[in-house]
């Protein structure tokens, strides 16, 4: 441990002390790089923003990269693959789909960076399909690896008599009765493809000597896994590809028919949802709305090698795609179902198991949550320590016969949600539970609205916030009585409330029962259900009315301590930054004196490190094992960081258009010590001297990972986090116990 004086100060804080070299990545130790001239980039004009789309797109090659990554194993190397195509698929069904309903429409537009929409779908395309082409030669490189640990996939001339034969029953039983072979002709019109559908097009052919051809569609159903297992030697794993599957059983599908040409092809179509503004009923409009968004308008048609140009071109006609919506593949089409040779049975391929903590404080008080919080305020670093603590507070709430009333906002939640049940369980049992459900959550929702019948069929009250602005707040709030009186006891998050992704999302939950954080709860919620704003917030800021613009004044309290000659600092994590208000707040720090250290995963519209823009200024991006989502903001306050009177604050809002401007989002001041501590002088230090997951951007909006030689040390902060309690939950520590950021080597 560090000598408690110092730790308590807050003002040194060092990783570990075998750390070889000097890296820019570690923004604790390494002095600001020397600034790039740029005389291309007005620091008045477009140019001093980075295209959203663009900068998105990078995030995703980092993804890709950690596809190839020797420190990664190797079966995470290839859930890496799939999440690279996955975020692609998205980006293309909303992203792109928004952008090309623009250049339909004539817009000309710029976005902040100069771009206009036609402009960036085309340099979009460009990127997009050197990722993908990335993509396949990863995956060439992957099966190479996998065959020499013993992961196969084999293809149809490797077939054994005892494979066929396997095979054979397989598609008998498991496959032949829920498959739909279409003829495409006259008397059978080509029939819709879902989102995401896979098909494969075919030329069949009678046997020589007989007339009559046919094309037809063989639909691959989403329903059955795309590898399917074949028989191998113990510690041996075979797959072959659910297509080649049916490519060899064409005769049961198509009697009398023989396949003269065939290619396969995956349809994405346009997601968004539109809505009408007055709509009277909000569940209804959006349930007709997931509709519409079924048959939205293809925006990308990815196909196999080599299809044969007149099936092709029926494709084509039929989906009304042009040339340049198509992508054509030399491998495997839909690279996202590669997430299926993530094999359980090959732990050794995989992450070492990790069981997240329950803290110290919980177990000092045999479980009981309420009694935990009451001692101080307590911060759980998600998924380090377990999300099922949020779920106890609910569940405890629930069942505790001293609770009056629950209130919970509901973004994302899982399919069969303990929370959920929770609230349904206290509704069911007399106490008052208002619910916020968010329908409005991109492709969850379907499910929110199964959700939100749920908890009405159990007595809860459900609202759904406000038409205009999703509700991306993480709020709940528990009233219980305690002798005379009625405590608040509040919860307040950086992620959602879901179990399932909060085992690999890095989120912060807050436990309290302050009064003014409870009356802040109270406020928010009466201002979701009833419209009445809340006036006299004391603790926090809300979006769209005061984040943002508190934002912008500690930022201008910053350049005063600056030119007061005062330390200057700002330290920031977020997933994304785009809001061309705040990039331009930051850059006037930075010119101003401030030093600046951001901390941002995905999207960055901001150039570090410009001679007469951002001297001050630093960027990186942590990929690793898990996906960083918490959104942290310190400012030294006129002390520097890291200091005890710093400010520190919690969010739910990205620094983005759409956080800040419409939807519903809190931003939260911690005050208690220890809490504070745990932020600034372990988490946030922790993520800024990460050196080997951090990629470092460059002025000119690329990212750079430093190698690390073999061998040698590379802070990682995952590592340090899974072997170090966070300070806030353990039982008898404080502020004075802060961690030295180190963690062990690898084996």
């Amino acid at each position: 441990m560090t000598d408690p004086k110092t730790a308590q100060s807050h003002e040194t804080v060092t990783a570990g002390a075998d750390t070889a070299g000097m890296t820019q990545a570690d923004f604790l130790k390494a002095p600001l790089p020397d600034p790039v001239e740029m005389p291309d980039i007005d620091p008045t004009g477009p140019g001093r923003f980075i295209n959203r789309e663009l900068s998105w797109l990078g995030f995703n090659w980092r993804v890709l990269e950690e596809a190839e990554n020797p420190r990664v194993p190797l079966l995470e190397r290839v859930r890496f693959l799939s999440i690279s195509a996955s975020n692609l698929d998205e980006f293309y069904t909303v992203r792109v789909a928004g952008l090309r309903e623009l250049t339909q429409a004539g817009n000309t537009t710029p976005a902040a960076d100069g771009l206009t929409p036609a402009q960036q779908l085309s340099q979009i395309d460009a990127v997009a399909r050197e990722l993908m082409a990335a993509q396949q030669r990863v995956l060439g490189e992957l099966r190479t690896e996998m065959d020499a640990k013993g992961i196969h996939i084999v293809g149809r001339p490797d077939l054994t008599d005892a494979d066929r034969a396997h095979l054979r029953e397989v598609f008998l039983d498991q496959v032949f009765p829920i498959l739909s072979p279409l003829a495409i002709d006259p008397a059978h019109p080509f029939p819709f493809i879902a989102n995401l559908g896979y098909c494969l097009a075919l030329q069949l052919e009678k046997p020589r000597g007989k007339e009559g051809g046919l094309q037809a569609l063989l639909p691959i159903p989403q329903q059955i896994d795309r590898f399917v297992a074949l028989p191998a030697e113990p510690g041996e794993h075979r797959f072959i590809l659910l297509e080649e599957l049916l490519l060899l059983h064409l005769d049961a599908l198509f009697p009398g028919y023989t396949a003269s040409d065939h290619f396969g092809f995956r349809v994405l179509r346009d997601s968004d949802l539109e809505l009408e503004e007055e709509a009277e009923d909000l569940v209804r409009e959006f349930e007709v709305a997931l509709k519409r968004r079924r048959r939205g308008e293809v925006v990308r048609l990815t196909i196999s090698a080599g299809a044969p140009e007149k099936l092709k071109g029926i494709v084509m006609r039929e989906l009304h795609v042009r040339g340049d919506e198509i992508v054509e593949l030399d491998g495997m089409v839909g690279v996202v179902d590669t997430k299926e040779l993530v094999l359980d049975a090959r732990p050794d391929l995989l992450w070492p198991s990790y069981t997240p903590r329950v803290p110290e404080r919980v177990q000092d008080h045999d479980g009981d949550m309420f009694a935990a919080i009451r001692q101080k305020d307590m911060l759980l670093h998600h998924p380090y320590e377990t999300f099922d603590m949020v779920i106890r507070f609910l569940r405890q709430a629930a069942m505790d016969p001293d609770v009056v009333a629950i209130k919970n906002t509901l973004y994302r939640t899982s399919r069969n949600s303990p929370i959920v049940e929770a609230l349904c369980e206290a509704a069911e049992d007399g106490k008052s539970v208002t619910a916020l459900v968010e329908l409005k959550a991109r492709f969850d929702e379907a499910a929110n609205i199964r959700q939100s019948r749920r908890l009405e069929r159990a007595g809860a009250h459900v609202v759904y916030g406000f038409l205009e602005w999703k509700t991306h707040a993480k709020i709940a709030q528990v009233v219980r009585r305690e002798g005379n009186r009625l405590v608040t006891y509040s919860h307040w998050g950086t992620g959602n409330y879901h179990p399932i992704t909060a085992k690999i999302y890095t989120d912060l939950s807050l436990f309290t029962c302050d009064a003014a954080l409870g009356r802040d709860a109270a406020k928010v919620f009466n201002y979701l259900s009833g419209y009445a704003y809340p006036e006299g917030l004391e603790n926090i800021a809300i979006s769209p009315h005061t984040l943002k613009s508190s934002l912008l004044e500690m930022l201008e309290k910053e350049i005063e301590h600056a030119r007061a000659g005062r330390p200057a600092q700002a330290w920031v994590k977020m997933n994304s930054l785009i809001e061309p208000d705040i990039i331009d707040a930051l850059y006037r720090a930075g010119q101003a004196g401030v030093k600046i250290d951001l901390v941002i995963r995905g999207i960055c519209g901001i150039r570090p490190g410009v001679t007469g823009l951002s001297e001050n200024i630093r960027v990186k991006s942590i990929v690793g094992r898990f996906l960083e989502h918490s959104r942290i903001i310190c400012f030294g306050n006129g002390h520097g960081l890291p200091h005890p009177k710093a400010r520190v604050f919690m969010s739910s809002a990205d620094w983005m258009g759409r956080n800040l401007n419409r939807r519903i989002e809190h931003l939260v001041e911690i005050r208690n010590d220890t809490v504070k501590a745990q932020i600034v002088s372990q988490i946030m230090a922790a993520n800024l001297a990460d050196v080997a997951q951090s990629w470092v951007m460059q002025p000119d909006g690329h990212f750079v990972r430093e190698p690390v030689p073999e061998g040698e040390f590379a802070f990682n902060c995952h590592r340090f986090f899974m072997e170090n309690p966070s300070l806030s939950g353990r039982g008898s520590a404080g502020a004075a116990d802060v961690p030295v950021l180190t963690h062990g080597r690898d084996d």
